[in-house]
C-alpha cells in the first residue's frame, strides 16, 4: 500500500501497518517520517529497537531475517530497522526482504521499518520492492521544489507559533528564507528553529528574519538546467555562484546546459522536418517538467537563435577545457554566466 507523507499522520492514528518502507533523497523527511512511526509504535508496546545497515555485497541478512523471528527477553514487541543507503540489497538481499515481507503478514510481535534513498523506475518494479510494498506501506519522501519552499517555511514557522508579516512583506521575507536555505532542507529547519530561540511567538519583521538567516543553500547542477530554461536570471545567477562556491565541476555544469541546447536544437529540427512537437519530444527522451518548458520555448525560438546557442555551447566548452576564444571571457565560470544568460533570454522571449 502507498501513502502519501503528508497522509502519514491520519494513517498512523488508524493503525500501524506491521512494515513501513520510506524511500528518497531527503534526510530530514525521511527521519521525522520514521520518528512518527517509531513514537505510535512505542506508544503501542513496541519498545525494542534493533537496527541494520546494509553495506555492500557480501552483507549477512541471516541476523536480519533471525531478528524478525525472535523477540527480547525483556520485551514482546520490537521495531527492527533495516537502512539500505546504496538502495541495492543485492540478488540474496532481494531474497531476503521478499522473506521478510512474506513473515510480515499478520505478525503483529514485529514492526519492520525499511529504509532506503531515491529509486529508479526499475527498482520500485523489481520483484523485492513489490513484495515489500504489498506487504506494508510504502511512502515515497519527495524533496521540497524551490517553487514549494516558501509555504513550507511557512508551515514550519506556524508550527513554532511564530508567523511573517501579512501581504508582500512577508511574502519577500519567505522568498529571502527560501533564496538561503535552497537545496538544504536539515539547515533550513535548523534555521527555523533558530527563529524559535531567538524570538518569542508571534509576528516576526523581515530585518528579524534577515538578521537571523544564514546562507546555506545548496545548488543541484540539473536544478540550475530547469532555471535556465524558465527564464530566471536572478536565481541562475545565484545557483552558479552557489556551484562555483561549493566546487562543483565546471565541466559538468556547461555538460547540462549543453544538453538542453543540444536538446532544443535536436527537437527544432525534428519539427522542421514535419514531426509534431509531442513526438519530437518523446523521441528526444524529453519529459517532465522540460517537457512543458521545451513546449512553451520552441514554437517561438528561431532556427538562427538556436544555431547561435550551439555555437556558443561550443565556444564555451573550449574555455572550461582552457582554450581562449576571443570576445569571450577566460574565466570558465564567467563564460558559463554568459551562455546561461544567453539561455535565457531566449526563454524569456518565449514567454
Amino acid at each position: 500500500m502507498q501513502v502519501a507523507l503528508a497522509q502519514l499522520s491520519p494513517h498512523l492514528q488508524r493503525g500501524l501497518s506491521p512494515l513501513y518502507v520510506l524511500h528518497g533523497d531527503e534526510p530530514l523527511l525521511q527521519q521525522e517520517a520514521a520518528d512518527a512511526i517509531r513514537a505510535t509504535a512505542r506508544a503501542q508496546g513496541y519498545t525494542e529497537r534493533t537496527s541494520y545497515t546494509v553495506a555492500g555485497a557480501h552483507f549477512d541478512w541471516s541476523a536480519v531475517l533471525a531478528a524478525g523471528g525472535s523477540l527480547s527477553l525483556f520485551a514482546d514487541k520490537q521495531i527492527v530497522e533495516i537502512r539500505i543507503p546504496s538502495g541495492k540489497p543485492g540478488k540474496d538481499g532481494g531474497v531476503a526482504l521478499q522473506q521478510i515481507a512474506e513473515s510480515a503478514k499478520g505478525n503483529d510481535s514485529t514492526l519492520t521499518l525499511v529504509m532506503l534513498p531515491r529509486l529508479d523506475k526499475a527498482t520500485r518494479t523489481g520483484a523485492w520492492f513489490a513484495a515489500l510494498e504489498s506487504s506494508g506501506t510504502s511512502i515515497q519522501i519527495d524533496p521540497i521544489e524551490r517553487g514549494m519552499l516558501p509555504q513550507w517555511i511557512a508551515q514550519r514557522l506556524a508550527a513554532q507559533g511564530q508567523r511573517v508579516v501579512a501581504g508582500e512583506e512577508g511574502q519577500r521575507t519567505l522568498q529571502f528564507f527560501a533564496d538561503r536555505v535552497e537545496g538544504n532542507l536539515l539547515a533550513a529547519h535548523q534555521e527555523i528553529q533558530k527563529l524559535a530561540l531567538l524570538h518569542p511567538p508571534g509576528e516576526l519583521a523581515q530585518a528579524q528574519v534577515e538578521a537571523a538567516v544564514l546562507n546555506v543553500a545548496r545548488y543541484d547542477v540539473f536544478k540550475l538546467s530547469e532555471s535556465v530554461l524558465s527564464g530566471h536570471t536572478a536565481r541562475v545567477q545565484r545557483m552558479l555562484d552557489g556551484l562555483q562556491a561549493e566546487g562543483e565541476a565546471e565541466v559538468l555544469v556547461h555538460w547540462a546546459l549543453a544538453e538542453d541546447i543540444r536538446a532544443l536544437k535536436r527537437v527544432k529540427d525534428a519539427m522542421n522536418a514535419g514531426r509534431p512537437l509531442p513526438m519530437a519530444l518523446r523521441e528526444n527522451r524529453v519529459w517532465g517538467a522540460k517537457e512543458k518548458l521545451y513546449e512553451r520555448i520552441l514554437p517561438r525560438a528561431s532556427d538562427a537563435a538556436l544555431a547561435r546557442l550551439l555555437q556558443s555551447a561550443h565556444i564555451v566548452d573550449g574555455i572550461v577545457k582552457g582554450l581562449k576564444q576571443p570576445d569571450w571571457p577566460t574565466d570558465g565560470w564567467q563564460a558559463l554566466q554568459r551562455l546561461a544568460l544567453q539561455v535565457c533570454r531566449l526563454t524569456q522571449a518565449a514567454r
